[in-house]
Parts: structure tokens; C-alpha cells; sequence
């Protein structure tokens, strides 16, 4: 079943507004470009049969690499949202935005707002 959106999330979302991380977009696109060197070299590590242990290490860092990329984003989009959550007084809506980027950061499902727990 596809996510429908309503006119407030299309409003955050896009549109011509300049992106939450747009102020680290330099930054990002160097750490991506670094991650890329780093999927390569491992890799590289795999084609010539190197030790279990040092390959791991590399995949440990490269996740480490990941993770404050995502840090990095997910801190732009929450300064975003909350800025804007304030602007439109509408803080439940940007709440439940900020709390999804950081279920999925985690790697936890989304809520479904039907389903019941308990």
C-alpha cells in the first residue's frame, strides 16, 4: 500500500525550497566521495583474498563513515523542521516527521497510524 501524503508533507518536502542540509552539502558530497573510496579499497581487499579480521575493519569503519553522514543529515533535517514547526505552529505534524527519520535511521519500521499496539 503506497504512503499518501497530504499538502503539508508535499509542502515540506520539496518544492523550491533549499534542502535542510543544503548548508553541508560540500561536506556530505567529500564524505560520500570518501565512502566510495573506501567500498572500492575493500573490495579490492576481497579480490586479493586479504584476512577476514582487516576486511571487517574496513567494513567497521566504512559503517562508521555511514552513520555520521546520516548524523550529519538527519541533524540538518530535524534544525529544519523544528524551524519550520515553530513558523507554521504546527509542531505535531513536524514531531512525527523528525520521528520517522530517526525509526528509519535505526532501521525500525514506520509506525502505521492504523495499527494497534498493546
Amino acid at each position: 500500500m503506497a504512503h499518501q501524503h497530504d499538502h503539508t508533507d508535499t509542502a515540506r518536502r520539496g518544492g523550491d525550497a533549499p534542502r535542510g542540509y543544503a548548508k553541508d552539502r560540500a561536506q556530505v558530497l567529500r564524505r560520500l566521495a570518501r565512502m566510495e573510496g573506501q567500498v572500492r579499497g575493500i573490495a579490492r581487499m576481497v579480490e586479493r583474498d586479504e584476512y577476514c579480521i582487516d576486511i571487517l575493519q574496513q567494513t567497521a569503519a566504512l559503517r562508521a563513515a555511514v552513520d555520521a553522514v546520516s548524523l550529519l543529515l538527519m541533524e540538518d533535517h530535524v534544525a529544519g523542521c523544528l524551524a519550520t514547526a515553530v513558523k507554521t505552529g504546527d509542531a505535531a505534524a513536524y514531531t512525527e516527521e523528525v520521528m520517522e527519520v530517526v525509526r528509519r535511521s535505526m532501521g525500525r519500521p514506520v509506525r502505521s497510524t492504523r495499527a494497534s499496539e498493546g
